[in-house]
């Protein structure tokens, strides 16, 4: 017998995004079905934000170690056992996914069902033995690692994101394709965990970001060790299980890289196989399904948010989708997405934060722009901690309105958010340049860069000649 469910909201994922409209919508008073088939937590706790951080924590205190010399300490260095740091990111994990659990979210009073979903029309979802009559539905279904057509890599041994963290044994050699946020950091944490790493990017490393200050985190990682290729067409991939080759180029131009291991992080699919969207009326292509700027489908019971949408395809991305979503689906409200001041970053070391647009954007359509700096170098905190490597870029307005901020440095991911804030609350510089910030912190960085603009006005010919004729007065 099938079982109906009726509902205020059914939602389809339980990831990030998904479970963050299931709280809130079970909290606010609505009837409402959650449908997972797989882990609860989605991507982002099992295979994404969680393990690569802990990862990148446990290989920042083996890099440290060997560090000490700059700080008048004997290096320490020793033999990383990969198996416990395997053990590590998995037990980051364990300690979150509490928060996750069916447990809970039934303790909020959500009806979690475990099976896979599918829409049997524009009305209703039907999850194994169950059928879900609700007023709105969310599909938050998130995405999959997408493989490029590189002849020979189905013959062999491959990691993605979503088998990396499972791994026990070091690297002799790991091959990473691909040069985004997500191999960048993978080959920092491998290199830095002992094994020999080579990045292999069709185009440039990390692209969407400024390319000034990308060459600090590409500096810093072929110091490291880590080897670079970049604007390489990967022609080929044979080999087996510790023994991979990778060919770049075709004929006498074509060069092999041989490794032990390969992770290709080359982008992401949508996950909408198996929803049946046709059967409800819901357009996609192979970017994801199409929404309105109310996150609304072509179905208008039913919005998608977070990757399986395509375009900034982060958590905090799908967090702020689903606040879209509540005040749509429940209050009725019209609100819309804004994507002007979401940052992102990528958490190599150095770190590298970013909020708006970036100067070769601007540029691009012929804005007139002030462009404001801040160095490391000058600050007395990164003196005092030796990081001195880095550096704020600030972009306004002839105006002093903020349109973009760019840091790479340590902490970058918790300095850009003062700008977030400035750039979505669309202010000017000289509320940045008035704070008062404590001493000595790296923060101090974005009142130092935003004072600069005035630094020229206050320190003028014309400044000396006012003060000088005050004094005249006593």
């Amino acid at each position: 017998m099938v079982q109906v469910i009726k509902a205020d909201l059914c939602v389809i994922g339980g990831g990030s995004g998904g479970l963050s409209v299931a709280a809130g919508a079970a909290q606010m008073g609505a009837r409402t079905v959650l449908i997972e088939r797989g882990e609860m937590g989605g991507d982002c706790l099992n295979t994404g934000c969680v393990p690569s951080k802990a990862l990148l924590a446990a290989a920042k205190h083996a890099w440290r170690r060997g560090q000490g010399a700059a700080f008048g300490l004997d290096d320490c260095s020793s033999e990383v056992d990969f198996a416990r740091v395997n053990a590590h990111v998995r037990g980051v994990i364990d300690a979150i996914a509490p928060n996750d659990s069916v447990a809970r979210f039934e303790g909020l009073g959500v009806t979690v069902i475990k099976d896979h979903a599918r829409f049997k029309d524009a009305r209703t979802v039907i999850a194994g033995r169950k059928e879900i009559r609700a007023r709105r539905f969310v599909i938050a279904t998130g995405s999959h690692p997408a493989l490029p057509p590189i002849p020979g890599l189905e013959t062999v041994p491959v990691f993605t994101n979503e088998t990396i963290f499972t791994n026990k044994v070091r690297p002799g050699h790991l091959i990473v394709i691909g040069g985004g946020p997500v191999g960048m950091e993978m080959a920092q944490a491998h290199r830095r965990l002992g094994a020999k790493v080579t990045v292999i990017e069709a185009a440039k490393v990390l692209s969407k970001d400024d390319p000034e200050l990308v060459a600090f985190v590409t500096d810093r990682l072929a110091q490291e060790g880590v080897e670079i290729i970049e604007e390489a067409n990967v022609t080929r991939v044979e080999g087996e299980e510790g023994r991979i080759a990778v060919t770049i180029g075709e004929g006498s131009d074509a060069r092999i890289v041989s490794g032990t291991h390969l992770l290709v992080a080359t982008g992401r699919r949508p996950a909408v196989e198996g929803l049946d969207l046709d059967k409800a009326g819901i357009e996609w292509d192979r970017h994801g399904i199409k929404v309105d700027s109310r996150l609304r489908t072509a179905n208008r019971r039913v919005f998608a948010i977070g990757d399986v949408i395509g375009g900034l395809q982060f958590t905090h991305v799908a967090n702020y989708h689903a606040g879209i979503v509540i005040r749509n689906a429940l209050f009725r409200l019209p609100a819309r997405v804004d994507y002007g001041a979401i940052p992102w970053v990528t958490y190599t070391d150095p770190e590298l934060a970013h909020v708006g647009e970036t100067e070769q954007e601007l540029r691009a359509r012929n804005m007139k722009i002030n462009v404001l700096r801040w160095h490391l170098a000058e600050n007395d905190r990164a003196q005092a901690e030796r990081e001195t490597e880095g550096e704020i870029k600030v972009i306004t307005d002839m105006h002093s309105r903020i349109l973009g901020c760019t840091i790479v440095g340590p902490h970058a991911g918790e300095l850009i958010l003062p700008w977030v804030l400035a750039r979505s609350q669309g202010l000017k510089l000289a509320a940045m340049a008035s704070l008062v910030v404590p001493y000595p912190t790296f923060s101090e960085i974005s009142r130092r860069a935003a004072a600069s603009y005035y630094t020229p006005t206050l320190f003028s010919r014309r400044t000396r000649a006012l003060v000088r004729f005050l004094g005249l007065f006593g």
